[in-house]
């Protein structure tokens, strides 16, 4: 099961308390305030982890806390610091405030490291408050709580071009021919269940860009049905898209009518996503239907349209370049 959404409970640290003693030694009869500080509770941190894939850890587990912080002790003793909690996170993660529903944090590279909740400060011991005129002060504090929250992690997927299609329009065929991904195929709708993200190389070129596969949408995916939002959200991120058509029809369909339905679609859940650069691979066509149904593509079409078949790799090359100039225009 792919985890890509989870609410967690997220818990910093409480400062230690702050002491209250005095010093008792035999040639020291009136001793003084040694009472040391309470030690800062540890912080929650989440960090970008290219390694990590999904969020099943927060899944089975959606309480998490960091270490309080060790109250003070006499002999001015301070209380040690409690540890800090690191989250890690897929890149692309965003981080939302259930009470607020506002995202609050979002980590986008690898390696990125946000501070989410700050421990608690530790209480002062009385040693603090000793001056020239309050030699045996009796004030001690106690340490302040650390932040919490309850919050809902999203994972929208990065990846420079996003492919979308009607189930079975061979999105996944596509991936497992261009990249190094293998997605699960099969003759049935919504054969993938989760996206997922190839690198497409450019050895002569020593370039490379990232495809993901984004499962299948239906008519009504704005509104979340079938996969809906679920997946429609691993749009966002996309640089390009790619619409994939199946020209063979199959099932009855209609490649115009199936890339209507999806520019739709993609416009009633974001409207600046068809804002983006994007490419229509009408695939199948080694199938008898495909030339014919390719013409009246592109004759009602604007945009650019290649027609490819993943079995016989026919017009990939030219689908990959044309990819690869979108991906180097946006980047620079």
């Amino acid at each position: 099961m792919f985890y890509d959404e989870v609410k967690v409970s997220l818990k910093a640290g409480n400062g230690g308390d702050g002491c209250f003693s005095f010093r008792r030694a035999k040639y020291e009869p009136k001793g003084g305030p040694d009472g040391g500080n309470g030690g800062r509770g540890g912080s929650v941190f989440i960090i970008a982890d290219s390694n990590v894939a999904d969020l099943t850890d927060y899944h089975f587990k959606p309480i998490w806390k960091a270490k309080n912080g060790e109250p003070g002790r006499g002999s001015d003793q301070h209380g040690a610091r409690g540890a800090n909690l690191v989250i890690k996170l897929p890149v692309g993660t965003v981080v939302v405030d259930r009470e607020t529903e506002s995202v609050v944090a979002e980590v986008l590279t690898h390696g990125e490291e946000l501070l989410l909740l700050k421990g608690g400060e530790g209480g002062k011991g009385n040693e603090e408050f000793k001056s020239s005129t309050n030699r045996a002060p009796r004030e001690f504090t106690l340490g302040k709580p650390g932040g919490s929250g309850e919050f809902l992690f999203v994972i929208k997927t990065i990846a420079d071009v996003g492919l979308v299609g009607f189930p079975n329009a061979g999105k996944s065929t596509l991936l497992n021919t261009l990249t190094n991904a293998h997605p699960k195929m099969g003759a049935y709708p919504f054969t993938t269940l989760f996206p997922t993200v190839g690198i497409l190389e450019y050895p002569d070129l020593y370039e490379r860009i990232t495809l993901a596969d984004i499962p299948g949408l239906i008519e009504g995916a704005s509104e979340n049905k079938g996969l809906g939002h679920r997946f429609l959200k691993h749009i966002e991120r996309c640089k390009v898209i790619l619409i994939m058509v199946d020209l063979e029809g199959t099932d009855n369909r209609d490649p115009l009518g199936d890339y209507r339905i999806l520019i739709k679609e993609l416009k009633l859940y974001m409207p600046r996503l068809v804002k983006k650069p994007i490419l229509i691979a009408g695939n199948k066509l080694d199938e008898p239907n495909a030339v014919e149904n390719l013409k009246k593509l592109k004759a009602k079409v604007k945009l650019p349209i290649f027609g490819i078949s993943c079995l016989s790799e026919e017009g990939l090359d030219v689908l990959k370049s044309k990819l690869l100039d979108e991906v180097i225009e946006i980047r620079q």
